[in-house]
């Protein structure tokens, strides 16, 4: 068991942004503890996370989660208050799972295969460049299938875990969202509601420090 707040591991500008949001949505205490990107403290973290891949999440209960879109679904159901999914059994919390497995297994993908290409080829580096483009061109055609849904919320008119994640994913394409609200008004007015939240707004504060 740990004190009974929750403890996020994570750093700027990575999936751990995602949950801060949804913790600070919550109204949950929490701690926040940086994890950095030398061996040393990777290796520390491995032992908590299992894995290098940030973040990592302790319950109160004293268990330790991975992967981002798991942690958004389990702190919807377990803080319904909140308000952040709809109902377990409903059409529209069918929904609600869907769009959060898409975004991960597929715009976060994505974005790895951005910002980290030597990773998907035996070839290294000489691969990289052609890996880089493709998954950038990807990046749209995986957006597109969503944006349609957003009225102005993915889910209709009210708000939940997924809005929080494209908001964020989305803000991931090298040089920023801007081409993609060009493209897609509804996505640059579903950005610029998600950016008042107060959650989001000291999240994104807190990185620029």
């Amino acid at each position: 068991m740990n004190d009974g707040k929750y403890k996020l591991y994570g750093r700027p500008n990575s999936g751990s942004d995602i949950v801060q949001m949804m913790l600070e949505e919550i109204g949950s205490p929490y701690e926040l503890v940086p994890v950095g990107r030398d061996p040393a403290e990777i290796a520390a973290y491995r032992k908590i996370a299992l894995t290098e891949k940030v973040p990592a999440l302790i319950l109160p209960q004293g268990l330790t989660m991975f992967e981002s879109a798991a942690i958004c679904i389990h702190l919807a159901a377990s803080h319904p208050e909140a308000q952040l999914a709809p109902p377990s059994g409903t059409v529209e919390h069918a929904r609600f799972l869907q769009w959060m497995v898409y975004l991960s297994a597929n715009l976060y993908e994505c974005a790895l295969r951005i910002y980290y290409p030597d990773r998907y080829s035996s070839a290294g580096s000489g691969a990289a460049e052609g890996i880089r483009q493709q998954a950038t061109e990807d990046f749209a055609r995986v957006l597109s299938l969503l944006v349609p849904s957003l009225t102005p919320f993915a889910l209709g008119r009210d708000i939940c875990a997924v809005d929080f994640y494209l908001y964020v994913l989305a803000g991931w394409l090298p040089g920023g969202p801007g081409p993609l609200h060009a493209k897609w008004p509804s996505l640059a007015h579903h950005a610029a509601l998600i950016a008042k939240r107060p959650s989001v707004r000291k999240v994104e504060a807190q990185r620029k420090q």
